[in-house]
C-alpha cells in the first residue's frame, strides 16, 4: 500500500453545497472579526463545485441574508423573484387549482426566488475562496479516519488511477489525508461517509428512521411567448396511483424553465418506474402547454431527504457534525431545504469557533445540537413534521387534508400534541405477485425521453476501469430475492438504467452499468434487502450539472 500524505487543518468540510460553502465562510467571518487565524478546507467529489448539486429550485434567501446582508451587492444568482405560485391538482386531462387561502402562509412562497441552486453553490465557493477557504473539487473523501480514542481524525480521499481488478494504472496517484480538530460532513442525502458515521456512533438511537423521495429534473429552453419569470407551479395528483409525489415547474432566468418529479420512495408496487411516472406527467395537457416547442437541455436526479424533524439524529460526534441533508433538514411540504442547510452549516461553524478559541480538538461540539434545537431550522420542521408520515400512511387525499389542517394548527400556534412516525422505504415494497406490470408509453424523443438519453446529456462520466462503486454484500441476493420476489425492482427505480437482468447461459445474472450513475443514491436506499451499498467512486466522476 502506498504511504499517503496528510494536510492538517482546524476545520475539514466534505462537500460544497450550501451548508458546507455557509459553514466555511462563517468560521472565516468569525476568524476575521475576532483577528484569529482558522485554515478550512472544503473537498468536492464532483468535477468543480455545482456538478453535483441538483434542486428545484426555489430558495428562501433567509439563510443567505443572515450570512451577507449585502447580498444583493454581491453578484448573487437570486435575480428572479417568485411572482405566481400555483399549486395544480391534477387528473388525467383536467387540472384544478387549489385556492392560495387554504395553504398556510409558509407555502406562499412569499420573498422567494427562482434559481439556479447549482449556481448559487458556485457563486459561494466564490466569496469563501476570497476569505481564504481552500476548496479541492475532484477529490471524494472515501474514508473516516480516527484517532486512538474513537475519534474522529478528519478523512482520505480516495486513490485515483485504481482498475477494476484493484492494480495500479500508471496513472495511480494515493488518496490524501486530511486532519483536523474537527470534521464537518455535509455529504448530501444517503452520504457513504454519513453512514459510516451514524452506525459507529449510534446516531439515530433516538430518532425515526430516514425516509427519502426520488427527485428527476429536466432543464428546457422554452419559447419566448411560454416564459414566464418568477412563475412557479406544483402539482399532486395524476398520473400517480400507487405512490405519492407530484411536480413542479419554474420559470427561471434566460428564457428556461426546471421541471421535475418528486416520487416518495415508500411506494409498494415493484413494477412502478419514478423515471417513467416522470416522463408521463409531461404528456398531460397543462404541464405539455407550459414547454411544447420548447428544447430540454439537461436532466438530472438525486434523492431527497424527506423525514423531517422525528428523523433528524444526533448531529454531533466527538471530532464531527452532521449538516445539510446528511441528517435531513428538508421542509417537504414548502420542498426546500438549502435555506435549512445553510443555516446548519452557520451554526455549526460558530460552536467549531468557540472551540477553536478554546484550544479544544477532537470532542464533541456540545453547543451544536441545542443550537439547532433553539433555531428557526426546528420551529420550521416542527410545524410540517407530520406531513410526509400523513400521507404515507392514509394516501393522497386523506393524508393531504390532514396534513394542511396539522399545518395551520401549528402554524397558529396550537402545538399539535402527537407526531407520526416513519417506515423505513426499503420496507415498503410488495411482492411481484400481488400487482400487475405497468404498461408505459414509449418515448416520442420531442416531449419524453429513455433513461439512456437523459443521462447522456446529464453529461455523466466514470472512468470504465474502475472498482464499480455500486457495491453487492451479497453477489447472489439480486437474484434468488429481488428477481425471485419482486421481478428486480432496481431495474425501474433507478432513473440512469444501471441495473439490468441479462441472461447468462440460460441464467438470469444482473448488470451494474456503474459507468452510468448520476449519484442520486435510489439503490442503496429502495433496495429490499439493504444489499446495494453505494461506495464514492473516483473523485471528478458522476454527472456535470451545467446550470441546474
Amino acid at each position: 500500500m502506498s504511504q499517503r500524505e496528510s494536510m492538517e487543518y482546524d476545520v475539514v468540510i466534505v462537500g460544497a453545497g450550501p451548508a458546507g460553502l455557509a459553514a466555511a465562510i462563517r468560521l472565516k467571518q468569525l476568524a476575521e472579526e475576532k483577528s484569529r487565524e482558522v485554515s478550512v478546507c472544503v473537498l468536492e467529489k464532483g468535477s468543480e463545485v455545482g456538478a453535483h448539486i441538483l434542486s428545484g429550485a426555489v430558495i428562501d434567501p433567509r439563510a443567505i441574508e443572515e450570512l451577507f446582508p449585502d447580498w444583493r451587492d454581491r453578484g448573487s444568482p437570486l435575480t428572479v423573484p417568485v411572482c405566481e405560485n400555483l399549486h395544480w391538482v391534477l387528473t388525467r386531462k383536467h387540472k384544478f387549482s387549489l385556492p392560495t387561502f387554504l395553504m398556510p402562509p409558509l407555502m406562499h412562497n412569499e420573498g422567494t426566488y427562482t434559481a439556479s441552486l447549482g449556481n448559487v453553490t458556485r457563486w459561494l465557493a466564490g466569496q469563501a475562496e476570497a476569505l481564504g477557504v481552500e476548496i479541492f473539487p475532484g477529490f471524494a473523501a472515501a474514508e473516516v479516519l480516527f484517532n486512538e480514542d474513537g475519534s474522529v481524525k478528519g478523512v482520505a480521499t480516495g486513490d485515483m488511477g485504481v482498475a477494476r481488478d484493484g492494480t495500479h494504472r500508471p496513472d495511480y496517484q494515493p488518496g490524501m489525508e486530511l486532519h483536523a480538530r474537527y470534521t464537518f460532513f455535509a455529504e448530501g442525502a444517503r452520504g457513504h461517509l454519513t453512514k459510516e458515521l451514524t452506525r459507529i456512533f449510534d446516531l439515530r438511537k433516538d430518532s425515526g428512521p430516514q425516509v427519502f423521495g426520488l427527485g428527476i429534473k429536466e432543464l428546457w429552453d422554452v419559447p419566448a411567448d411560454k416564459h414566464e419569470p418568477g412563475r412557479v407551479i406544483h402539482t399532486q395528483g395524476w398520473p400517480l396511483e400507487d405512490a405519492w409525489g407530484g411536480g413542479f415547474l419554474y420559470h427561471q432566468a434566460n428564457g428556461q424553465v426546471a421541471l421535475g418529479f418528486v416520487l416518495s420512495l415508500d411506494y409498494t408496487n415493484p413494477y412502478l418506474s419514478p423515471f417513467e411516472e416522470f416522463q408521463r406527467w409531461k404528456t398531460h395537457p397543462a404541464i405539455r402547454a407550459e414547454i411544447e416547442g420548447g428544447k430540454r437541455v439537461s436532466y438530472g436526479a438525486r434523492a431527497i431527504n424527506e423525514g423531517g424533524w422525528q428523523a433528524i439524529p444526533r448531529l454531533a460526534s466527538p471530532g464531527g457534525a452532521l449538516m445539510r441533508c446528511a441528517p435531513g433538514f428538508v421542509n417537504v411540504p414548502r420542498i426546500k431545504g438549502s435555506h435549512t442547510a445553510m443555516k446548519s452549516g452557520m451554526l455549526a461553524a460558530e460552536a467549531a469557533f468557540e472551540a477553536i478559541a478554546a484550544d479544544r480538538r477532537g470532542d464533541e461540539l456540545d453547543r451544536y445540537e441545542p443550537a439547532v434545537r433553539g433555531s428557526w431550522i426546528a420551529e420550521e420542521l416542527k410545524m410540517v413534521r407530520n406531513a410526509q408520515p400523513a400521507v404515507a400512511h392514509w394516501g393522497g387525499t386523506i393524508g393531504t387534508l390532514f396534513a394542511g389542517f396539522d399545518m395551520w394548527l401549528n402554524w397558529l400556534k396550537l402545538r399539535t400534541p402527537w407526531t407520526l412516525k416513519l417506515r423505513a422505504d426499503h420496507t415498503q415494497i410488495g411482492r411481484k405477485e400481488h400487482y400487475q406490470p405497468i404498461d408505459y408509453p414509449k418515448a416520442d424523443g420531442k416531449l419524453t425521453f429513455d433513461r439512456l438519453g437523459s443521462v447522456f446529456i446529464s453529461n455523466t462520466n466514470h472512468e470504465e476501469d474502475q472498482p464499480i462503486h455500486l457495491t453487492l454484500k451479497d453477489a447472489q441476493v439480486p437474484i434468488t430475492v429481488n428477481l425471485a420476489l419482486y421481478d428486480a425492482p432496481e431495474q425501474r427505480y433507478c432513473p440512469a438504467g444501471v441495473y439490468e437482468i441479462m441472461e447468462d447461459g440460460g441464467s438470469p445474472r444482473l448488470q451494474i452499468n456503474a459507468q452510468n450513475c448520476v449519484h442520486c443514491k435510489t439503490c442503496d436506499i429502495k433496495d429490499p434487502t439493504q444489499n446495494i451499498n453505494w461506495v464514492v467512486p473516483e473523485g471528478g466522476g458522476g454527472p456535470n450539472y451545467p446550470n441546474m
